[in-house]
């Protein structure tokens, strides 16, 4: 079973952008979540979120604002400008929720 729930705060501003082939709206964020027992040591967690999803986490989260994300974890690569194979780690949001206060 591949089913990812995170709680954590949003690292920087969300960046919404629409897909040209489809028009679909995409959000990337990071997510640092501390390691439980350590103060001082987070990891940081890419998510993309797509749709409506992705459109209301732009619209209500800023960096700094706590966040839970339930999603799974897709894995992918590509070959970057010099010619390098890259691999990428990302949570896909299948749904988000409001944590802390306001």
């Amino acid at each position: 079973m591949n089913s990812v729930n995170l709680v954590g705060r949003i690292v920087r501003d969300p960046e919404l952008r629409s897909i040209a082939s489809s028009g679909k709206s995409m959000c990337r964020f990071v997510v640092a979540i501390n390691r439980y027992g350590k103060k001082d040591e987070a990891d940081f967690i890419s998510c993309v979120a797509f749709g409506k999803i992705a459109e209301n986490v732009a619209k209500y989260f800023v960096k700094g604002k706590e966040i839970a994300v339930v999603g799974t974890l897709r894995t992918g690569s590509f070959e970057d400008k010099e010619g390098n194979k890259r691999y990428t780690t990302d949570v896909f949001v299948d749904n988000f929720f409001f944590v802390g206060s306001k």
